[in-house]
């Protein structure tokens, strides 16, 4: 039926102009979410697909947007993108994907000049090899949002979560558990270590309001946050001559790692170690035991990302940058309170 729905039709249906509706879909102007939820379940219902070859070429567009993270093989990258691509579809857009094994080099060819002859309007980054700085030596005219830890200068959109809040909370349920030798799993104490850096930070922050002094012994860094780094960390961990009773991981892939080597050393999860990821993966959900996580709001991280992109690529004056916080919560599981007391997630 889409073929043959017109903005009109969709206007009589949703009770508004076709203005409103133009404004909605193309994100042009602002509309009360009351208005743009009876818009969109106007479009839903009527299957409407806005004609995007047309106004891209009017516009003088690709109608692709490229999406560009450190790597594939990571769940957490791998559920976002599905995210973004959903977001970007009901706006008629195209998605362009690079994986750029966080080389700086690869990274900055999308920030520069060079990137208009890669046939896309605008980019979604989540840089891994470039520090803060380097953004600022980005292409200007170049739309674009940036995922992750490196803020906002006030020429792009910045779209995470609050990681020092979040680990601190993870950090804080071990203390609560009376748990008392906490370690770290994933710190990256260099210049482009950002996200882990804010991890180790609410980490300490969360001994601090406890009165618990941190065992700096116990804070482990990792050159990625993947299984074999959870797993060789808590091989080391656990050779020491006080092993840490529960550990914040800095990433499900870091958690399940570890809890692969503990039981291979023939300790319990949560028995003898407790254990907190981070991410929110399907992986954990289903591991034996289930990892307790910090859970961002992964669905909100995609469709503001592309949102923010979209209004950019469409308007004609610069749009100031922001700082956008998705909200994120504790999703407690086995891996922390046991199979019993565990409330599912």
């Amino acid at each position: 039926m889409g073929r043959g729905v017109t903005l009109r039709d969709v206007a009589a249906r949703a009770g508004v102009s076709s203005r409103t509706v133009s404004n909605v879909v193309n994100g042009y102007a602002p509309v009360s979410e009351a208005t743009r939820a009876r818009v969109q379940q106007a479009v839903d219902e009527l299957g409407y697909r806005p004609n995007v070859l047309a106004r891209n070429l009017a516009a003088g567009r690709s109608g692709q947007i490229a999406v560009v993270v450190p790597y594939l093989d990571t769940p957490y990258f791998a559920e976002l993108l599905q995210g973004i691509i959903r977001a970007a579809r009901v706006q008629g857009y195209n998605v362009l994907i690079d994986q750029t094994d966080g080389d700086a080099e690869h990274e900055r060819l999308f920030l520069s000049r060079g990137s208009q002859q890669l046939l896309f309007d605008g980019v979604i980054f989540s840089p891994l090899g470039l520090a803060q700085s380097d953004l600022a030596a980005r292409d200007p005219a170049l739309p674009l949002v940036v995922l992750g830890e490196r803020v906002s200068d006030g020429g792009f959109d910045h779209v995470g979560i609050d990681d020092v809040t979040a680990s601190r909370e993870a950090t804080e349920h071990l203390l609560g558990l009376g748990r008392r030798r906490v370690a770290a799993i994933g710190d990256q104490p260099y210049r482009t270590g950002e996200a882990a850096q804010l991890r180790t930070r609410g980490f300490r922050l969360a001994h601090e309001r406890a009165g618990i002094p941190v065992r700096e012994e116990l804070i482990i860094s990792t050159p990625r946050f993947n299984r074999s780094d959870g797993a060789t960390a808590m091989a080391h961990l656990l050779d020491l001559e006080e092993p840490p009773d529960a550990v914040f991981c800095y990433s499900d892939l870091v958690a399940l790692g570890a809890m692969h080597a503990l039981a291979a050393r023939g300790l319990r999860v949560p028995e003898d170690v407790a254990i907190v990821g981070y991410d929110d993966i399907e992986d954990g959900r289903y591991s034996n035991p289930s990892v307790t996580t910090v859970s961002p709001d992964k669905r909100m991280i995609a469709e503001t990302a592309v949102e923010r992109l979209l209004k950019r690529i469409g308007s004609s004056t610069p749009v100031p940058g922001l700082e956008i916080r998705a909200p994120h919560r504790l999703v407690v599981r086995e891996s922390t309170v046991g199979r019993r007391a565990a409330k599912g997630g």
